[in-house]
């Protein structure tokens, strides 16, 4: 059988909408979205989500679950869209990735995380005959200065306002 030569790159961009915040990772079975799924809800009782993965073999599904059906259905649509094998989505508000990251990424199936973010994400997706996979991301935009002593000052006591430092 002759190798193909089919190689392309594209852009991905997710939609995120305000308030929203994203996680996005790799995994490696289709356990995982229940797996996710125990590990969000039980994070928080405020927490709302959605959950999206890819399924790499069998079906080829993008595979869902989540406790808010509007979070639920963007997670799904982003999943599709990258259609990247054993890809996840987490699309979450009312909590923050700080709270759970820690747990998603012991999540026995996680493999690992490529960003946790709310600002503007793109996913740069390479695509072969085999099929697709993540290259990169692109989360937010680039830095526009560097940090000077009253900018310390004004992000540590940001930290503090909103309770994450002493």
């Amino acid at each position: 059988m002759a190798a193909s030569n089919l190689y392309k790159e594209h852009l991905v961009k997710i939609d995120i909408p305000e308030g929203v915040n994203v996680i996005f990772g790799q995994t490696h079975f289709i356990k995982t979205v229940e797996d996710l799924y125990e590990t969000l809800v039980t994070s928080s009782p405020s927490l709302k989500f959605g959950i999206a993965f890819c399924e790499a073999s069998q079906q080829r599904l993008v595979r869902t679950d989540g406790n808010d059906a509007e979070l639920t259905e963007m997670a799904q649509q982003a999943a599709f869209d990258v259609g990247c094998g054993h890809s996840f989505f987490v699309f979450m508000k009312d909590g923050f990735p700080i709270n759970v990251l820690g747990r998603v990424k012991a999540v026995d199936e996680v493999c690992g995380i490529y960003c946790a973010t709310a600002n503007p994400l793109q996913v740069i997706v390479a695509e072969t005959d085999l099929g697709r996979g993540v290259k990169g991301v692109i989360d937010g935009q680039a830095p526009i200065g560097i940090e000077t002593a009253d900018d310390k000052k004004e992000r540590m006591k940001f930290l503090r306002k909103i309770g994450y430092k002493r």
